[in-house]
Protein backbone atom coordinates (compact mmCIF):
# COMPACT_ATOMS: atom_id res chain seq x y z
CA UNK A 1 0.00 0.00 0.00
CA UNK A 2 2.77 2.31 0.74
CA UNK A 3 6.29 2.37 1.89
CA UNK A 4 9.28 4.28 3.29
CA UNK A 5 13.09 4.96 4.16
CA UNK A 6 12.59 5.74 8.43
CA UNK A 7 15.36 4.32 10.04
CA UNK A 8 14.60 0.56 9.90
CA UNK A 9 15.11 -0.21 13.89
CA UNK A 10 17.17 -0.23 17.07
CA UNK A 11 18.24 -2.09 20.06
CA UNK A 12 17.46 0.74 23.04
CA UNK A 13 19.78 -0.09 26.52
CA UNK A 14 18.21 1.30 29.76
CA UNK A 15 21.54 2.02 31.60
CA UNK A 16 19.16 2.99 34.84
CA UNK A 17 17.54 -0.73 34.30
CA UNK A 18 20.97 -1.77 34.30
CA UNK A 19 21.94 0.12 37.64
CA UNK A 20 18.91 -1.06 39.53
CA UNK A 21 19.75 -4.33 39.06
CA UNK A 22 22.95 -3.93 40.07
CA UNK A 23 21.62 -2.42 43.02
CA UNK A 24 18.86 -5.04 43.90
CA UNK A 25 21.83 -8.17 43.65
CA UNK A 26 24.15 -5.79 45.68
CA UNK A 27 21.45 -5.94 48.51
CA UNK A 28 20.80 -9.73 48.41
CA UNK A 29 23.69 -10.40 48.13
CA UNK A 30 25.24 -7.89 51.42
CA UNK A 31 27.84 -7.91 52.36
CA UNK A 32 29.11 -9.59 49.72
CA UNK A 33 30.70 -7.56 46.78
CA UNK A 34 29.09 -7.64 42.94
CA UNK A 35 31.49 -8.21 40.11
CA UNK A 36 29.83 -6.90 37.21
CA UNK A 37 30.20 -9.46 33.99
CA UNK A 38 31.22 -7.63 30.58
CA UNK A 39 32.17 -10.36 28.25
CA UNK A 40 31.20 -10.33 24.89
CA UNK A 41 30.68 -6.33 24.80
CA UNK A 42 28.36 -6.54 27.80
CA UNK A 43 26.33 -9.47 26.43
CA UNK A 44 25.78 -7.52 23.01
CA UNK A 45 24.66 -4.31 24.65
CA UNK A 46 27.93 -2.18 24.91
CA UNK A 47 30.76 -2.64 27.36
CA UNK A 48 31.78 0.55 27.59
CA UNK A 49 28.41 2.68 27.90
CA UNK A 50 27.42 -0.57 30.69
CA UNK A 51 30.25 -0.47 32.07
CA UNK A 52 31.09 2.99 32.89
CA UNK A 53 26.69 3.23 34.35
CA UNK A 54 28.12 -0.29 36.62
CA UNK A 55 30.93 2.31 38.05
CA UNK A 56 28.79 5.40 38.88
CA UNK A 57 26.49 2.76 40.43
CA UNK A 58 29.53 1.39 42.70
CA UNK A 59 31.09 -1.31 40.83
CA UNK A 60 34.33 -1.72 41.30
CA UNK A 61 35.29 -4.91 39.50
CA UNK A 62 34.73 -6.74 36.64
CA UNK A 63 34.68 -9.81 34.61
CA UNK A 64 35.40 -10.09 31.04
CA UNK A 65 36.44 -13.43 28.59
CA UNK A 66 38.91 -12.45 26.64
CA UNK A 67 42.60 -10.57 26.86
CA UNK A 68 41.41 -7.99 24.33
CA UNK A 69 38.33 -7.26 26.39
CA UNK A 70 40.10 -6.24 29.14
CA UNK A 71 42.48 -4.00 27.22
CA UNK A 72 39.07 -2.15 26.00
CA UNK A 73 37.29 -1.85 29.07
CA UNK A 74 40.56 -0.71 31.19
CA UNK A 75 40.47 2.72 29.97
CA UNK A 76 36.31 2.77 30.60
CA UNK A 77 37.07 2.00 34.11
CA UNK A 78 40.93 2.88 35.17
CA UNK A 79 40.38 2.14 39.14
CA UNK A 80 38.82 -0.71 38.34
CA UNK A 81 39.51 -4.82 39.21
CA UNK A 82 39.36 -6.21 35.66
CA UNK A 83 39.30 -10.33 35.55
CA UNK A 84 40.05 -12.29 32.36
CA UNK A 85 38.57 -15.72 32.38
CA UNK A 86 40.37 -17.27 29.65
CA UNK A 87 43.35 -17.18 32.01
CA UNK A 88 47.00 -16.12 30.94
CA UNK A 89 47.01 -17.76 27.31
CA UNK A 90 50.71 -17.80 25.85
CA UNK A 91 51.87 -14.30 24.73
CA UNK A 92 49.72 -12.18 26.70
CA UNK A 93 51.12 -12.08 29.77
CA UNK A 94 52.53 -8.30 28.51
CA UNK A 95 49.28 -6.89 27.78
CA UNK A 96 48.22 -8.16 31.19
CA UNK A 97 50.62 -6.51 32.68
CA UNK A 98 50.36 -3.36 30.75
CA UNK A 99 46.53 -3.22 31.18
CA UNK A 100 46.84 -4.27 35.09
CA UNK A 101 44.24 -7.47 34.04
CA UNK A 102 44.32 -10.27 36.21
CA UNK A 103 44.41 -13.62 35.15
CA UNK A 104 41.97 -16.62 36.12
CA UNK A 105 44.07 -19.40 36.09
CA UNK A 106 42.44 -22.48 35.45
CA UNK A 107 45.30 -25.18 35.48
CA UNK A 108 48.90 -26.04 36.69
CA UNK A 109 50.65 -25.33 33.46
CA UNK A 110 49.20 -21.90 33.86
CA UNK A 111 49.95 -21.21 37.81
CA UNK A 112 53.75 -22.53 36.63
CA UNK A 113 53.41 -20.01 33.55
CA UNK A 114 52.48 -17.01 35.29
CA UNK A 115 54.58 -17.77 38.73
CA UNK A 116 57.19 -17.67 36.13
CA UNK A 117 56.30 -14.48 34.80
CA UNK A 118 56.65 -12.83 38.43
CA UNK A 119 59.96 -14.10 38.79
CA UNK A 120 60.97 -12.51 35.96
CA UNK A 121 59.00 -9.39 36.56
CA UNK A 122 60.50 -9.69 39.87
CA UNK A 123 57.50 -8.37 41.61
CA UNK A 124 54.46 -10.08 43.09
CA UNK A 125 51.52 -10.51 40.57
CA UNK A 126 47.65 -10.63 41.03
CA UNK A 127 45.80 -13.38 39.89
CA UNK A 128 42.73 -15.60 40.86
CA UNK A 129 42.78 -19.55 40.73
CA UNK A 130 39.69 -21.11 39.29
CA UNK A 131 38.78 -24.84 40.36
CA UNK A 132 37.00 -27.25 38.38
CA UNK A 133 33.62 -28.45 40.84
CA UNK A 134 31.82 -29.98 38.47
CA UNK A 135 31.21 -28.23 34.81
CA UNK A 136 34.42 -30.13 33.31
CA UNK A 137 34.92 -26.90 31.26
CA UNK A 138 37.73 -24.72 32.73
CA UNK A 139 39.42 -24.82 36.29
CA UNK A 140 41.58 -27.28 37.91
CA UNK A 141 40.38 -30.50 38.40
CA UNK A 142 40.86 -32.68 41.57
CA UNK A 143 43.70 -34.48 40.45
CA UNK A 144 45.57 -30.95 39.91
CA UNK A 145 43.88 -29.30 42.87
CA UNK A 146 45.29 -32.17 45.09
CA UNK A 147 49.07 -31.12 43.52
CA UNK A 148 48.48 -27.86 44.04
CA UNK A 149 47.15 -28.44 47.94
CA UNK A 150 50.55 -30.96 48.47
CA UNK A 151 52.74 -27.68 47.93
CA UNK A 152 50.89 -24.18 47.49
CA UNK A 153 53.99 -22.68 48.60
CA UNK A 154 56.60 -23.83 46.02
CA UNK A 155 53.47 -23.43 43.10
CA UNK A 156 52.05 -20.25 44.31
CA UNK A 157 55.19 -18.76 45.08
CA UNK A 158 55.74 -15.48 43.10
CA UNK A 159 51.90 -14.15 43.29
CA UNK A 160 49.18 -13.39 45.37
CA UNK A 161 45.87 -14.96 44.87
CA UNK A 162 43.23 -12.65 45.04
CA UNK A 163 40.29 -14.89 44.68
CA UNK A 164 39.54 -18.60 44.82
CA UNK A 165 36.09 -19.18 42.35
CA UNK A 166 34.01 -21.89 40.40
CA UNK A 167 30.99 -21.94 38.60
CA UNK A 168 27.76 -23.74 39.28
CA UNK A 169 26.65 -25.63 36.08
CA UNK A 170 22.59 -25.79 37.10
CA UNK A 171 21.83 -22.74 39.05
CA UNK A 172 19.18 -21.83 36.71
CA UNK A 173 17.45 -25.23 38.18
CA UNK A 174 17.16 -24.20 42.15
CA UNK A 175 15.33 -27.83 42.54
CA UNK A 176 19.12 -29.56 40.98
CA UNK A 177 20.82 -31.97 43.04
CA UNK A 178 23.53 -30.41 41.37
CA UNK A 179 23.49 -27.47 42.58
CA UNK A 180 24.73 -28.60 46.90
CA UNK A 181 26.78 -31.11 45.39
CA UNK A 182 28.86 -27.93 43.52
CA UNK A 183 28.94 -26.12 47.09
CA UNK A 184 30.20 -28.92 49.09
CA UNK A 185 33.03 -29.77 46.50
CA UNK A 186 33.92 -25.98 46.40
CA UNK A 187 33.99 -25.47 50.03
CA UNK A 188 36.60 -28.92 50.20
CA UNK A 189 38.47 -27.20 47.52
CA UNK A 190 38.87 -24.02 49.96
CA UNK A 191 40.07 -25.91 52.38
CA UNK A 192 43.05 -27.17 50.44
CA UNK A 193 44.20 -23.81 49.69
CA UNK A 194 46.04 -20.75 51.41
CA UNK A 195 42.76 -18.61 52.75
CA UNK A 196 41.48 -15.58 49.84
CA UNK A 197 38.61 -14.18 49.18
CA UNK A 198 35.75 -17.10 47.15
CA UNK A 199 33.32 -16.63 44.26
CA UNK A 200 30.73 -19.17 43.46
CA UNK A 201 27.61 -17.48 42.21
CA UNK A 202 26.55 -16.18 39.01
CA UNK A 203 23.21 -14.59 38.58
CA UNK A 204 21.41 -17.40 39.01
CA UNK A 205 23.42 -18.35 41.99
CA UNK A 206 22.55 -15.51 43.98
CA UNK A 207 18.91 -16.39 43.88
CA UNK A 208 19.58 -19.89 45.48
CA UNK A 209 20.50 -17.92 48.54
CA UNK A 210 23.38 -17.09 51.06
CA UNK A 211 25.10 -20.23 51.11
CA UNK A 212 26.05 -20.04 47.50
CA UNK A 213 27.22 -15.79 48.03
CA UNK A 214 30.53 -15.93 49.57
CA UNK A 215 32.83 -13.19 48.36
CA UNK A 216 31.96 -12.09 45.46
CA UNK A 217 29.07 -12.80 42.88
CA UNK A 218 29.65 -12.37 39.23
CA UNK A 219 26.71 -11.24 37.76
CA UNK A 220 25.80 -10.78 33.69
CA UNK A 221 22.08 -11.89 32.75
CA UNK A 222 20.25 -10.51 35.37
CA UNK A 223 22.02 -6.73 35.26
CA UNK A 224 20.90 -7.08 31.25
CA UNK A 225 17.13 -7.77 32.35
CA UNK A 226 17.31 -11.54 31.40
CA UNK A 227 15.41 -14.19 33.95
CA UNK A 228 18.44 -16.04 35.31
CA UNK A 229 16.47 -19.08 36.23
CA UNK A 230 14.54 -21.17 33.90
CA UNK A 231 11.13 -21.21 35.63
CA UNK A 232 9.06 -18.30 37.67
CA UNK A 233 8.94 -14.81 37.41
CA UNK A 234 11.68 -12.34 36.36
CA UNK A 235 13.16 -10.23 39.43
CA UNK A 236 15.04 -7.93 37.36
CA UNK A 237 13.91 -5.03 35.30
CA UNK A 238 13.80 -4.92 31.44
CA UNK A 239 17.25 -3.53 29.75
CA UNK A 240 16.75 -3.94 26.79
CA UNK A 241 14.19 -3.28 24.06
CA UNK A 242 14.44 -4.48 20.31
CA UNK A 243 12.12 -2.87 17.72
CA UNK A 244 11.37 -2.04 14.31
CA UNK A 245 9.52 0.01 12.32
CA UNK A 246 7.02 -1.09 9.64
CA UNK A 247 8.17 -0.38 5.88
CA UNK A 248 4.75 -1.77 3.73
CA UNK A 249 1.24 -2.63 4.46
CA UNK A 250 -0.32 -4.96 1.83
CA UNK A 251 -3.60 -6.78 1.86
CA UNK A 252 -3.68 -10.61 0.98
CA UNK A 253 -6.27 -13.09 -0.22
CA UNK A 254 -7.05 -15.96 1.35
CA UNK A 255 -4.43 -18.69 0.45
CA UNK A 256 -1.74 -16.30 -0.67
CA UNK A 257 1.87 -17.18 0.35
CA UNK A 258 4.42 -14.67 2.43
CA UNK A 259 8.01 -14.92 2.22
CA UNK A 260 10.49 -17.69 0.83
CA UNK A 261 9.34 -21.12 0.61
CA UNK A 262 5.80 -19.92 0.73
CA UNK A 263 5.83 -21.67 4.39
CA UNK A 264 2.68 -19.51 5.13
CA UNK A 265 -0.71 -19.35 3.48
CA UNK A 266 -3.05 -16.43 4.24
CA UNK A 267 -6.73 -18.91 6.11
CA UNK A 268 -8.80 -15.22 5.68
CA UNK A 269 -8.02 -12.08 4.12
CA UNK A 270 -5.19 -10.62 5.33
CA UNK A 271 -3.29 -7.76 6.28
CA UNK A 272 0.46 -7.92 6.05
CA UNK A 273 3.77 -5.72 7.52
CA UNK A 274 6.75 -5.69 6.33
CA UNK A 275 9.35 -4.76 9.38
CA UNK A 276 12.47 -3.86 8.19
CA UNK A 277 14.43 -6.01 11.05
CA UNK A 278 15.91 -9.94 9.62
CA UNK A 279 18.70 -12.04 10.75
CA UNK A 280 20.99 -9.91 9.88
CA UNK A 281 20.16 -8.17 12.93
CA UNK A 282 20.07 -10.84 15.02
CA UNK A 283 16.16 -11.44 14.80
CA UNK A 284 17.06 -15.32 14.50
CA UNK A 285 15.24 -17.13 11.27
CA UNK A 286 14.24 -19.99 13.91
CA UNK A 287 11.46 -17.43 15.04
CA UNK A 288 9.85 -17.42 11.30
CA UNK A 289 6.33 -18.77 12.00
CA UNK A 290 6.40 -19.06 15.48
CA UNK A 291 7.36 -15.70 16.78
CA UNK A 292 5.49 -12.24 17.55
CA UNK A 293 5.56 -8.77 17.53
CA UNK A 294 3.70 -6.29 19.57
CA UNK A 295 2.09 -3.13 18.38
CA UNK A 296 1.18 -0.82 21.41
CA UNK A 297 1.59 -3.62 23.60
CA UNK A 298 -1.01 -5.85 20.89
CA UNK A 299 0.90 -8.86 19.56
CA UNK A 300 0.52 -10.01 15.65
CA UNK A 301 2.36 -13.29 14.53
CA UNK A 302 5.29 -13.76 12.38
CA UNK A 303 3.74 -14.80 9.17
CA UNK A 304 6.36 -16.63 6.94
CA UNK A 305 9.95 -17.16 6.89
CA UNK A 306 12.70 -14.47 8.23
CA UNK A 307 14.86 -13.34 5.50
CA UNK A 308 18.22 -10.99 6.57
CA UNK A 309 16.76 -7.82 6.41
CA UNK A 310 13.04 -8.34 6.78
CA UNK A 311 10.46 -10.14 8.01
CA UNK A 312 6.09 -10.33 7.91
CA UNK A 313 3.58 -9.70 10.50
CA UNK A 314 -0.31 -10.44 10.10
CA UNK A 315 -1.60 -7.52 11.69
CA UNK A 316 -5.36 -8.50 10.48
CA UNK A 317 -6.34 -8.20 14.17
CA UNK A 318 -4.10 -5.02 15.31
CA UNK A 319 -6.74 -2.38 15.41
CA UNK A 320 -6.19 -0.17 12.02
CA UNK A 321 -5.60 3.01 13.23
CA UNK A 322 -2.45 1.35 15.41
CA UNK A 323 -0.92 0.47 12.72
CA UNK A 324 0.85 2.20 9.57
CA UNK A 325 3.95 2.84 7.56
CA UNK A 326 6.38 4.00 10.31
CA UNK A 327 4.76 2.36 13.42
CA UNK A 328 7.47 0.88 15.99
CA UNK A 329 7.06 -3.02 16.46
CA UNK A 330 8.84 -4.54 19.63
CA UNK A 331 10.08 -7.58 19.51
CA UNK A 332 11.77 -7.93 22.74
CA UNK A 333 11.39 -5.42 25.66
CA UNK A 334 8.16 -4.56 27.95
CA UNK A 335 5.71 -6.76 26.18
CA UNK A 336 8.02 -9.73 24.46
CA UNK A 337 10.20 -10.64 27.21
CA UNK A 338 13.67 -12.58 26.02
CA UNK A 339 12.86 -15.95 27.28
CA UNK A 340 10.09 -15.67 24.78
CA UNK A 341 11.75 -14.62 22.13
CA UNK A 342 14.58 -17.28 23.17
CA UNK A 343 11.49 -20.27 23.50
CA UNK A 344 10.26 -19.27 19.51
CA UNK A 345 14.48 -19.88 18.93
CA UNK A 346 14.94 -22.47 20.82
CA UNK A 347 17.78 -21.02 22.42
CA UNK A 348 18.22 -19.23 25.53
CA UNK A 349 18.26 -15.76 26.96
CA UNK A 350 22.25 -15.65 27.06
CA UNK A 351 22.08 -16.19 23.09
CA UNK A 352 19.71 -13.99 22.01
CA UNK A 353 21.23 -10.99 23.84
CA UNK A 354 24.54 -11.60 22.05
CA UNK A 355 22.92 -12.52 18.87
CA UNK A 356 21.69 -8.94 17.99
CA UNK A 357 23.95 -7.70 14.85
CA UNK A 358 26.13 -5.07 15.10
CA UNK A 359 23.87 -3.40 12.36
CA UNK A 360 21.22 -2.54 14.62
CA UNK A 361 21.79 0.70 15.95
CA UNK A 362 22.04 0.66 19.56
CA UNK A 363 20.61 4.03 21.79
CA UNK A 364 21.13 4.12 25.37
CA UNK A 365 18.57 5.57 27.73
CA UNK A 366 20.65 7.39 30.73
CA UNK A 367 20.43 6.12 34.00
CA UNK A 368 19.10 8.92 36.27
Amino acid sequence: MSSSHLSTGRLTVRLGAIAANYRQFRQRAAPAEIAGVVKADAYGLGAAAVARTLVDAGCHTFFVARVEEGVALRPVAPNARIFVLDGAPAGTSRKLLEHCLIPVLNSLAEIESWSQIARNERQTLDCAIQIDTGMNRLGLPPDELSILSANTRRRLFGFNVVLCMSHLACADDPSSSMNRIQLEKFKTALAQLPPAPASLAASAGVLLGKDYVFDMPRVGIGLYGGNPRIFGPNLFAVAVVVTGRILQLRRVDRGESVGYGATFRAGRPSTLATVGLGYADGLMRAIGNRGQGAIAGMRAPIAGRLSMDLLSLDVTDIPPHAVSVGTEVEFAGDTISLEEFAGWAGTANYEVLTSFGRRLPRHYEPAA
